[in-house]
């Protein structure tokens, strides 16, 4: 299931954010324990892709939307979430932005603090409502 995909490929991009290097060894170990099929691997590396590749341009639209907190006061997990979000919004036109907002509040539902997933989804509604 994608939704399997996008916690994999959350939990390389939080690895990420805390350690600035994720191996392909270190992915290959995620998705075998996430028990993706090659299909669901493609989507996790093409969703990684996306993020690693508009890291900069996802912080100044996450820096333009939430004025109350510069890019680094937001929780490593939060940032995560909302960067693989923005990935889909941005660049999957096959999914439905509520589709990412929605997936985004369930990994910080379950990654993150208790008040994360209202976080996460009043910023990505914010900018989808933009």
């Amino acid at each position: 299931m994608r939704s399997d995909a996008r916690e994999a490929a959350f939990q390389v991009i939080f690895a990420r954010i805390l350690g600035g290097d994720c191996p392909q060894s270190a992915r290959n170990a995620i998705y075998k324990k996430a028990n993706l099929n090659e299909e669901e691997k493609a989507f996790a590396e093409r969703l990684i892709s996306v993020v690693e590749a508009h890291t900069e341009e996802f912080s100044q639209k996450l820096s333009e939307t939430v004025v109350r907190y510069a890019d680094y006061r937001i929780y490593p997990a939060d940032k995560a979430v909302l960067l693989l979000a923005l990935a889909e919004i941005e660049y999957f036109e096959d999914i439905p932005p509520v589709v990412s907002v929605n997936e985004a509040a369930g990994l910080a539902r379950k990654y993150s603090t208790e008040n994360s997933a209202d976080f996460v989804n009043g910023v990505l509604g914010g900018i989808i409502n933009q």
